[in-house]
């Protein structure tokens, strides 16, 4: 195990521990006590039929989520909704690699889907608040592919889904771009098989990931028109220092691995023998896919192709030259468009 402070209570609190006991995994292993880090907004009315579940993305925790997506008169407002952010199997909160106890930890940590997340969530929901539906789930990139997961497998508890730049199959194309992501990290010395004593060791194979994140996460235009000037940094070398390396440096290499690798195998199709059609043809929540217009990982076509297949779906694409990382909230515009489609969403009656 690693003491890590970026994954601490003072960072990313405040946030509570629920084990939902021995988890097995897809891919044959198990992990133990399994523990999923969560924070709660509003209040659970009597009917239980006001909560909204929001998983986390790659690198995100319940933080971020907290502070760009919910707050008053917001469409995820706590005033009228109970929301649960729930931090994915990996993420540094809920249980990962890092502190995970030997020997099943670090490197020896277990292959985990995005379906393990799901069903691990739905104890969650189901056994801590004693839900039975869901006003609506959402949740960007892989937040997203959480959501379609959640819409797929527990069709009759979902009223609502809001992907927002993700898919619910990942393409060829993405799988290679986190290929390279995964590279950067493995290919340092320092990482030693995963068996690594400190972030520190991998701080190379962190630098390279996260020069790759700063090609890949934002857009051409995002940089034709200097927009890491009007975020206020003085030079590209500063936004890349200070912004892109300060992010990840800090991250633990093994917890960055263990998303990427389920990130890379997000299938809703794997319900259906392969037939991606049958498997989002289950989907009864009112759903809205809302790309980001610039997104290099998750192309609106590869979006609106699966949108086709949702039955009485509404594509809703985020306009936006901030790319996939508009998900962080640099954008107010991507982010009031987000918060308009939601309430609408929310609006709608089931």
């Amino acid at each position: 195990m690693i003491n890590n402070r970026y994954y601490s209570q003072e960072v990313h609190g405040p946030y509570e521990l629920h084990d939902i006991g021995n988890l097995e995994l897809e891919e044959g292993g198990t992990i133990r006590g399994c523990k999923l880090a969560y924070a709660t907004f509003g209040t659970l009315n009597a009917a239980k039929d006001n909560a909204i579940l929001v998983p986390t993305w790659y690198s995100g925790t319940n933080k971020i989520m907290e502070q760009v997506y919910i707050g008053d008169g917001r469409a995820l407002d706590p005033n009228k909704y109970f929301i649960i952010i729930v931090n994915q199997i990996g993420n540094g909160l809920s249980t990962s690699p890092h502190n995970t106890p030997a020997p099943a930890g670090m490197g020896n940590f277990p292959r985990v889907r995005i379906g393990d997340d799901v069903r691990a969530q739905h104890k969650l929901v189901t056994e801590k608040f004693g839900l039975n539906s869901l006003a609506l789930v959402v949740g960007g990139s892989m937040g997203a592919q959480q959501t379609y997961e959640w819409a797929v497998r527990y069709p009759d508890m979902v009223e609502r889904a809001a992907p927002i730049a993700g898919t619910a199959r990942n393409t060829i194309h993405d799988f290679l771009f986190t290929e390279t992501l995964v590279e950067a990290i493995t290919s340092d010395p320092g990482f030693n098989n995963g068996f690594y004593a400190s972030s520190a060791e991998v701080r190379e194979g962190l630098r390279r990931h996260a020069n790759m994140w700063a090609v890949m996460g934002w857009s051409t235009a995002f940089f034709q028109e200097n927009r890491h000037k009007a975020l206020g940094f003085s030079s590209m070398d500063d936004f890349i220092i200070n912004f892109m390396n300060a992010y990840f440096s800090v991250m633990d290499p093994n917890d960055l691995l263990c998303m990427a690798w389920k990130w890379q195998r997000g299938d809703v199709s794997r319900h259906t023998g392969g037939d991606l059609r049958a498997a989002l043809g289950r989907i009864r929540a009112k759903t809205f896919v809302m790309p980001m217009s610039s997104d290099m990982f998750f192309p609106p076509a590869d979006c609106q192709a699966e949108w086709r297949l949702i039955p009485d779906a509404e594509f809703r694409p985020i306009q936006t030259i901030d790319g996939h990382l508009a998900l962080f909230g640099a954008d107010p515009n991507a982010i009031s468009q987000i918060d308009k489609h939601l309430g609408e969403l929310l609006a709608t009656k089931i």
